[in-house]
């Protein structure tokens, strides 16, 4: 079983109880045999950044993209290794194109973006532990170094002495708090708002704020950078998987069906260049429901891509209905050992369902 070795992260609510509840009295495995006889489906985990729980007083961009600690990963690893049955997403892809059944308790284990704590941290773990794992790079950020925009804008939220915030392309204008906590929520309602636009505005805006700020992107800070091309070969040739997350993380459908198609192509392009292999993976970044549609999947399947996955969260059936959807389980990182080991055992009860977002705009309270 995971280890308790941290005393943060239990779950809440009834949901959380359940979890916490079938984890401390051993009702997983029972549960987990009689749910593999009637139920077969793949889990596919979702995955951002490894890495110690920094101050959040002085850490400077978003918490939320921490998945977990290295402590907690390592266990996590141990605990799919033990009962459940590891794949590679291209053994998936495999099986769906025979038409063959995959094993029970099939999971598959994703990164998004490329952030380097992904080669520093999970990586050595997962090589460790024999265990394959998918990490989606976008190309455009491995090439400059430069941190992902959403990231930058947390950044220089926290960070800008501005006494406003004007965002028209948001309709908002607020007062910048003064308190760190306040700051970070008003962050992440704006996140969530600007996903509503159209992608090139989006950038446009941190761009804009960039400027207006003095704060430019084109660095390479410590705390949130992508990995190097070395170092994304480097896990290639020890066997793990590389996939797409397009150029520079754009919201695919969010861009012009051109731009959109030009995007997924070079992504492809690119990766098949820097890995002398083809690429047949794709993460479409943000992942929700407005980042992806029909044009982007009949795009990424033209592209030459075999199989794609979602930030929508929930499991797959066999065989996939939607091979070019295919649904993950995310990682967080206040998740106990037990909530996450009855997420993986019971992932419709105990894992957050996914909002749809197409009519709904997060309040800013400051």
């Amino acid at each position: 079983m995971l280890a308790q070795e941290e005393g943060h992260g239990r779950a809440s609510g009834i949901r959380g109880r359940m979890a916490e509840l079938c984890y401390s009295t051993g009702a997983l495995l029972p549960l987990q045999r009689v749910r593999a006889w009637w139920q077969k489906d793949l889990r596919i985990l979702a995955y951002h950044r490894v890495m110690p729980l920094p101050d959040a007083a002085t850490f400077d961009f978003d918490l939320e993209l921490i998945s977990t600690t290295p402590e907690r990963f390592r266990a996590q690893m141990l605990h799919v290794k033990q009962h459940f049955v590891p794949l590679r997403l291209t053994d998936v892809a495999a099986a769906l194109n025979s038409g063959a059944a995959l094993p029970p308790d099939a999971v598959v284990i994703t990164f998004d973006d490329g952030y380097d704590d992904n080669y520093h941290i999970a990586y050595p773990i997962l090589r460790e532990l024999n265990i394959p794992a998918t990490f989606f790079v976008s190309t455009g950020h491995i090439d400059t170094g430069k941190p992902f925009g959403y990231d930058w804008l947390v950044h220089m939220i926290l960070l800008t002495t501005a006494p406003r915030l004007v965002l028209p392309e948001i309709d908002m204008d607020v007062p910048m708090p003064h308190e760190r906590d306040l700051r970070r929520s008003l962050a992440g309602a704006i996140l969530k708002n600007m996903k509503s636009i159209d992608a090139m505005k989006q950038e446009a805006m941190i761009a804009r704020l960039e400027n207006e700020w003095q704060m430019p992107s084109n660095v390479r800070p410590q705390d949130c950078r992508p990995m190097t091309w070395d170092q994304v070969r480097d896990m290639h040739a020890a066997g793990f998987e590389i996939g797409s997350h397009g150029v520079y993380h754009r919201m695919l459908a969010k861009l012009p069906r051109e731009r959109m198609e030009e995007e997924v192509r070079r992504s492809k392009a690119t990766l098949d260049l820097e890995l002398g292999a083809f690429s047949t993976l794709m993460s479409y970044p943000v992942g929700g429901d407005r980042a992806f549609d029909d044009a982007v999947m009949d795009a990424t399947r033209n592209a030459g891509f075999q199989l794609a996955v979602c930030y929508i969260c929930g499991t797959n059936p066999q065989p996939a209905s939607n091979r070019y959807a295919l649904r993950r389980l995310p990682v967080e990182r206040m998740m106990s050992p037990g909530w996450f080991a009855a997420m993986l055992t019971l992932p419709s009860l105990v894992s957050y369902p996914t909002a749809h977002h197409e009519s709904t705009r997060e309040q800013v309270h400051v």
